[in-house]
């Protein structure tokens, strides 16, 4: 247990990986939303089996997923500001 307590990591931790995370919060927002659509009309087997959390969390997870819409694309903006800075541009109006 003491490797763990020791302070000093052994090794750089590596360079987080940039994909299209827009298009993926996109995508999931969208999968999350047509799970609820698709659970919606079985309502009432779900209210009777007591599982009626499932299309709420469904539903949860769209929602929460238009907020992930909104941050990842601020922050994809504001990555492709500070490097069209560093480049010596001016960004791109938006």
């Amino acid at each position: 247990m003491a490797v763990f307590s020791s302070g000093s990591p052994k090794h750089e931790a590596p360079e987080p990986l940039e994909g299209p995370v827009v298009a993926t919060v996109v995508g999931g927002t969208i999968l999350w939303f047509v799970l609820f659509l698709v659970q919606l009309p079985f309502y009432g087997w779900f209210d009777d089996h007591g599982h009626t959390w499932w299309v709420w969390t469904c539903l949860a997870g769209a929602g929460l997923g238009l907020i992930g819409i909104w941050y990842v694309r601020k922050r994809d903006a504001a990555i492709k500001r500070a490097a069209a800075q560093e480049a010596g541009e001016t960004p791109a109006a938006e």
